[in-house]
Protein backbone atom coordinates (compact mmCIF):
# COMPACT_ATOMS: atom_id res chain seq x y z
CA UNK A 1 0.00 0.00 0.00
CA UNK A 2 1.39 3.39 -0.99
CA UNK A 3 2.11 6.05 1.60
CA UNK A 4 -0.21 9.04 1.56
CA UNK A 5 1.23 12.17 -0.01
CA UNK A 6 2.17 14.97 2.34
CA UNK A 7 -0.05 18.01 2.31
CA UNK A 8 1.93 20.96 1.00
CA UNK A 9 1.25 24.51 -0.05
CA UNK A 10 3.37 27.66 -0.08
CA UNK A 11 3.68 28.84 3.50
CA UNK A 12 2.90 25.44 5.02
CA UNK A 13 4.49 25.05 8.47
CA UNK A 14 5.54 21.66 9.83
CA UNK A 15 6.82 20.04 12.97
CA UNK A 16 9.44 17.79 11.42
CA UNK A 17 10.82 14.85 13.38
CA UNK A 18 13.32 12.21 12.35
CA UNK A 19 15.00 9.46 14.36
CA UNK A 20 18.24 7.57 13.91
CA UNK A 21 17.84 4.14 12.33
CA UNK A 22 17.14 1.54 15.03
CA UNK A 23 17.07 4.51 17.43
CA UNK A 24 20.84 4.82 17.17
CA UNK A 25 22.68 8.12 17.55
CA UNK A 26 22.57 10.62 14.73
CA UNK A 27 25.26 12.73 16.39
CA UNK A 28 28.36 11.36 18.06
CA UNK A 29 30.29 14.57 18.57
CA UNK A 30 30.32 18.32 18.05
CA UNK A 31 31.41 18.02 14.42
CA UNK A 32 28.29 15.96 13.62
CA UNK A 33 25.94 18.57 15.10
CA UNK A 34 27.73 21.38 13.28
CA UNK A 35 27.68 19.46 10.00
CA UNK A 36 23.91 18.97 10.25
CA UNK A 37 23.39 22.67 10.93
CA UNK A 38 25.72 23.68 8.10
CA UNK A 39 23.87 21.36 5.73
CA UNK A 40 20.64 22.97 6.88
CA UNK A 41 22.01 26.34 5.73
CA UNK A 42 23.25 24.87 2.46
CA UNK A 43 19.85 23.36 1.68
CA UNK A 44 18.15 26.60 2.73
CA UNK A 45 20.19 28.48 0.12
CA UNK A 46 19.20 26.02 -2.63
CA UNK A 47 15.57 25.51 -1.57
CA UNK A 48 14.58 28.46 0.64
CA UNK A 49 12.52 27.91 3.76
CA UNK A 50 12.03 29.57 7.14
CA UNK A 51 13.20 27.79 10.29
CA UNK A 52 11.29 28.90 13.40
CA UNK A 53 12.88 26.52 15.91
CA UNK A 54 15.02 23.42 16.10
CA UNK A 55 16.47 20.95 18.55
CA UNK A 56 19.03 18.31 17.67
CA UNK A 57 18.92 15.49 20.21
CA UNK A 58 21.37 12.61 20.27
CA UNK A 59 19.20 10.19 18.33
CA UNK A 60 16.51 12.40 16.80
CA UNK A 61 15.78 15.88 15.49
CA UNK A 62 12.96 18.42 15.70
CA UNK A 63 12.49 21.25 13.21
CA UNK A 64 9.69 23.82 13.08
CA UNK A 65 9.95 24.68 9.42
CA UNK A 66 7.91 26.88 7.09
CA UNK A 67 8.10 26.28 3.36
CA UNK A 68 8.16 29.06 0.80
CA UNK A 69 8.34 27.86 -2.81
CA UNK A 70 9.74 24.34 -2.39
CA UNK A 71 7.81 21.26 -1.29
CA UNK A 72 8.79 19.95 2.13
CA UNK A 73 9.79 16.60 0.59
CA UNK A 74 12.43 18.34 -1.57
CA UNK A 75 13.90 20.13 1.44
CA UNK A 76 13.99 17.09 3.72
CA UNK A 77 15.24 14.70 1.05
CA UNK A 78 18.15 17.00 0.24
CA UNK A 79 19.02 17.65 3.89
CA UNK A 80 18.87 14.06 5.08
CA UNK A 81 20.52 12.62 1.98
CA UNK A 82 23.48 14.96 2.42
CA UNK A 83 23.74 14.18 6.13
CA UNK A 84 23.53 10.42 5.52
CA UNK A 85 26.37 10.60 2.99
CA UNK A 86 28.50 12.57 5.48
CA UNK A 87 27.66 10.27 8.40
CA UNK A 88 28.21 6.98 6.56
CA UNK A 89 31.48 8.17 5.09
CA UNK A 90 32.80 9.49 8.40
CA UNK A 91 31.92 6.37 10.41
CA UNK A 92 32.46 3.86 7.60
CA UNK A 93 28.84 2.72 7.79
CA UNK A 94 26.51 1.55 5.06
CA UNK A 95 22.74 1.68 4.90
CA UNK A 96 20.11 3.96 6.31
CA UNK A 97 21.01 6.64 8.82
CA UNK A 98 17.42 7.73 9.48
CA UNK A 99 14.66 5.38 10.59
CA UNK A 100 11.99 5.46 7.92
CA UNK A 101 10.40 8.57 6.54
CA UNK A 102 10.61 11.77 8.57
CA UNK A 103 7.51 12.83 10.48
CA UNK A 104 5.84 15.99 9.27
CA UNK A 105 2.91 17.29 11.31
CA UNK A 106 1.21 20.23 9.61
CA UNK A 107 0.83 23.28 11.88
CA UNK A 108 -2.33 25.09 10.87
CA UNK A 109 -3.16 27.37 13.78
CA UNK A 110 -1.43 29.80 16.12
CA UNK A 111 -2.04 27.71 19.22
CA UNK A 112 -0.33 24.65 17.76
CA UNK A 113 2.50 26.83 16.43
CA UNK A 114 3.26 27.98 19.99
CA UNK A 115 2.83 24.51 21.48
CA UNK A 116 5.31 23.05 18.98
CA UNK A 117 7.86 25.79 19.68
CA UNK A 118 7.60 25.14 23.41
CA UNK A 119 7.73 21.36 22.97
CA UNK A 120 10.82 21.51 20.75
CA UNK A 121 12.69 23.77 23.13
CA UNK A 122 11.76 21.75 26.23
CA UNK A 123 12.88 18.45 24.66
CA UNK A 124 16.37 18.20 26.24
CA UNK A 125 14.95 19.13 29.65
CA UNK A 126 12.14 16.56 29.41
CA UNK A 127 14.74 13.94 28.41
CA UNK A 128 16.74 14.82 31.58
CA UNK A 129 19.79 15.73 29.51
CA UNK A 130 20.11 19.17 31.09
CA UNK A 131 18.86 21.19 34.04
CA UNK A 132 18.83 24.60 32.35
CA UNK A 133 17.22 25.00 28.92
CA UNK A 134 19.47 27.82 27.82
CA UNK A 135 22.53 25.61 28.34
CA UNK A 136 21.62 23.19 25.55
CA UNK A 137 23.82 24.18 22.64
CA UNK A 138 22.02 22.26 19.88
CA UNK A 139 18.71 24.03 20.16
CA UNK A 140 17.43 27.39 19.00
CA UNK A 141 16.23 28.18 22.53
CA UNK A 142 19.35 30.16 23.59
CA UNK A 143 18.68 32.47 20.64
CA UNK A 144 15.16 33.14 21.87
CA UNK A 145 16.31 34.11 25.34
CA UNK A 146 18.86 36.46 23.81
CA UNK A 147 21.98 34.58 24.76
CA UNK A 148 23.48 33.74 21.37
CA UNK A 149 23.42 34.92 17.79
CA UNK A 150 22.17 32.36 15.32
CA UNK A 151 21.92 32.38 11.53
CA UNK A 152 19.54 29.44 11.35
CA UNK A 153 16.28 30.66 12.88
CA UNK A 154 13.76 33.39 12.21
CA UNK A 155 12.56 34.68 15.60
CA UNK A 156 10.03 37.33 14.66
CA UNK A 157 6.95 35.22 14.00
CA UNK A 158 7.25 33.41 17.32
CA UNK A 159 8.17 36.47 19.36
CA UNK A 160 5.29 38.46 17.85
CA UNK A 161 2.92 36.37 19.98
CA UNK A 162 4.41 37.95 23.11
CA UNK A 163 4.26 41.48 24.51
CA UNK A 164 7.40 43.41 25.41
CA UNK A 165 9.79 42.37 26.75
CA UNK A 166 9.34 39.61 24.17
CA UNK A 167 12.42 37.54 25.05
CA UNK A 168 11.53 37.40 28.75
CA UNK A 169 7.88 36.59 28.09
CA UNK A 170 8.81 33.81 25.68
CA UNK A 171 11.22 32.45 28.27
CA UNK A 172 8.45 32.40 30.89
CA UNK A 173 6.16 30.64 28.44
CA UNK A 174 8.68 27.89 27.66
CA UNK A 175 10.20 27.39 31.09
CA UNK A 176 7.01 27.18 33.08
CA UNK A 177 6.81 23.57 34.25
CA UNK A 178 3.15 23.08 33.42
CA UNK A 179 1.04 25.18 31.14
CA UNK A 180 -2.72 25.28 31.23
CA UNK A 181 -4.79 25.65 28.06
CA UNK A 182 -6.11 29.00 29.24
CA UNK A 183 -2.54 30.33 29.59
CA UNK A 184 -1.83 29.61 25.92
CA UNK A 185 -5.08 31.36 25.03
CA UNK A 186 -3.97 34.37 27.10
CA UNK A 187 -0.72 34.65 25.12
CA UNK A 188 -2.64 34.39 21.87
CA UNK A 189 -5.04 37.14 22.93
CA UNK A 190 -2.14 39.44 23.79
CA UNK A 191 -0.58 39.10 20.34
Amino acid sequence: MARPHRVWYQGAIYHITARGNRRTSLFHNREDYLTYLNLLLEVKEMSPFILHSYCLMTNHIHLQLETTTYHIKVIMKELHSKYAVYFNKKYNYIGHVFQGRYGGELIEDDRYFLEVSRYIHRNPLEASMIECLSSYEWSSYPVYVNLLENQYVYLQRTLNYFPDPKFQNYKRFVEKTTLQDKEIETWLQKS
